[in-house]
């Protein structure tokens, strides 16, 4: 969601914080702003747009101070304008604020403020009224920590924000938001996200659920919200999150889908945690497996994994929907959170339900940092390096794998597999797009497409969809193969197009006649399989083998097709509209 930033250094720090936005673009957002303390006064440039647009007519990285904070928005409050970008500034101009999250009692805030202290608003947002609470108890008090303490205990929601005082001073507030500071040899950094970390900064501190860190020139201290001052270690950050680019590819997206060869082979390294977690669900008499989007599928994924080669009660549970079903949860039984960004709102409220009924918690995360990493027993993690393009690639194919290592060990290594193998077969359907591309060149046009398959493969179907979907803004819809004659196929005609996921396993016999159906309503049949059929009338064709691993391999065609799809329809696959890469609010 939104991307928050404030860097103290002995130099103008703006363009640092420009580059830094920039980093954090996959977040994803519709303006963008900066501030910086200039000779005791707070200077803002702000605008609708990218932030190489923006930046280029307005020159934000031209402002001149040593402290500065910058933002990204995400709209959740006020449409998209100048007025609504961040950062925000107090009426007297002497505190500017930058705010991810909602406040919840913005409304009774702002009417106080207008009413009782003359507040003029100049947007429609509910952070306008954090930088006005401070300006109010930092004038009665002349103390920013004792400011920040009053402000706090005035908001409700879940919210980080990074406050810039007119004297240089700089705050982060961190209240369920992430909140990360970066500390270098001459400057400190207060970021949502540790991909927007400058390159001389590798070494960062996470600030706890409930606690503010004060920045004052090249010191800092860290407090709880009572005001005690809090405890906190310094980790240092994988290679892999910094310097991260697009390298000789067009877009992340494209890269990130030929990384997977690779990632496929690293994913779930930890034997240790790996051993603990599988330890734990063979124990357990219940197991919840949650996610949301891409992690959701991964979910429903191991439900027929853990079910099918180790016999295991398992439920699946989409996260945004776990309080509407907390009152199933067995107690004492094991949720199994999964989460590329291991920041999701709604997973991290997902698990603060399951620890209410006791539940033993294990997560899956691509950051071991994580908020999700730190309130989870143990973690596992995919280790595919940061994952930029907004429609998750390689994170799914390492998610997956994870879930086939768990499923091989609670049946004794009934699977035995060689990622190897899996990792050739990528190579192999990489080596040549070229009918992908041309297929995307001929159905470009089309408004509507479905997708299905029956048993394991429909979870794979419901992610082929999701990524068309997100990127190439054509409606898509995963279907349970068996499921067409219940409605879906009133909607068949000569304009449908339906890809089928077939390979030859168990479930190749019953989608023939699914494609009768199909053919019969003169629809278009798009086969991903590895044999041939007179039905079809595009044919992507996967390697064939191991009967149990086809899941593994055939999401590798779907996320080509989106891919291509939108390029051919001129859209941007890593920036896609109105999506964000982490969810960070409800």
């Amino acid at each position: 969601m939104c991307s928050i930033l404030g860097l103290s250094g002995d130099y103008d720090v703006a363009s640092a914080i420009v580059d830094s936005l920039q980093k954090m673009e996959y977040r994803g957002y519709d303006s963008v702003g900066v501030a910086v303390n200039n000779d005791s006064e707070i200077l803002v440039k702000k605008g609708v747009g990218k932030v190489k647009v923006v930046n280029d007519s307005i020159h934000m990285d031209k402002l001149t101070g040593n402290v500065g904070i910058g933002h990204t928005r995400w709209a959740t409050h006020g449409g998209v304008t100048t007025e609504n970008a961040h950062p925000h500034t107090c009426n007297t101009g002497s505190i500017g604020v930058v705010h991810n999250g909602i406040i919840e009692n913005y409304v009774e805030l702002r009417k106080d403020l207008e009413k009782n202290h003359n507040v003029v608003f100049k947007s429609s947002t509910d952070t306008e009224v954090i930088p006005n609470l401070l300006q109010i108890y930092f004038e009665k008090s002349h103390d920013v920590k004792k400011a920040i303490m009053d402000t706090v205990q005035k908001l409700k929601g879940h919210y980080a924000f990074v406050a810039l005082f007119k004297d240089g001073q700089m705050v982060g507030v961190r209240n369920h938001e992430p909140l990360v500071l970066g500390i270098g040899r001459n400057d400190l950094l207060l970021t949502s996200d540790v991909v927007g970390l400058p390159e001389n900064i590798s070494s960062v501190s996470y600030i706890e659920d409930k606690q503010f860190v004060i920045i004052n020139k090249n010191k800092y201290r860290i407090y709880d919200f009572e005001g005690n001052v809090a405890q906190s270690s310094i980790k240092t950050i994988p290679k892999s999150y910094q310097n991260v680019s697009k390298g000789l590819y067009e877009h992340f997206t494209i890269k990130e889908i030929f990384e997977q060869p690779k990632t496929i082979l690293v994913a779930g390294e930890e034997k240790n945690n790996l051993e603990k977690i599988v330890e734990f669900i063979r124990d357990s008499d219940y197991v919840y497996v949650t996610g949301s989007g891409t992690s959701y599928h991964i979910a429903v994924i191991a439900k027929y994994l853990f079910s099918r080669f180790a016999g295991k009660k398992v439920e699946h549970v989409m996260a945004s929907e776990m309080k509407y079903s907390s009152q199933y949860i067995i107690p004492n039984s094991t949720l199994f959170a999964i989460s590329q960004s291991g920041e999701s709102a709604d997973i991290l409220e997902s698990v603060a339900i399951g620890k209410t009924k006791n539940a033993k918690i294990l997560s899956m995360i691509n950051s071991k940092n994580s908020s999700l990493a730190r309130e989870s027993l143990y973690s596992i993690g995919l280790n595919c390096g940061p994952e930029i393009g907004v429609a998750a690639t390689k994170s799914f194919t390492s998610q997956m794998a994870i879930l086939y290592k768990i499923a091989d060990k609670l049946c004794d290594d009934c699977l035995g597999i060689n990622f190897n193998t899996v990792s050739d077969a990528y190579e192999k359907m990489l080596s040549n797009t070229s009918k992908i591309r041309e297929l995307a060149k001929s159905i470009k046009h089309i408004q509507n497409i479905f997708v299905i398959g029956r048993g394991i493969h429909y979870p794979i179907a419901k992610e082929g969809a999701l990524k068309i979907k997100e990127i190439t803004y054509i409606h898509a819809e995963g279907i349970a193969g068996g499921e067409l004659k219940h409605g879906p196929l009133a909607l068949m005609d000569s304009s449908t197009y339906v890809i089928v996921i077939n390979p030859d396993d168990d479930s190749y016999v019953d989608n023939a006649s699914s494609i009768h159906e199909i053919k019969s309503r003169n629809a278009k049949v798009i086969g991903i399989s590895n044999k041939p059929d007179a039905n079809y009338d595009y044919w992507i064709e996967i390697p064939t083998i191991r009967t149990d691993l086809y899941p593994l391999i055939e999401i590798i065609p779907l996320q080509l097709i989106a891919y291509y799809l939108a390029l051919e329809r001129g859209i941007d696959p890593d920036y896609p509209k109105n999506l964000a890469k982490s969810v960070t609010v409800k």
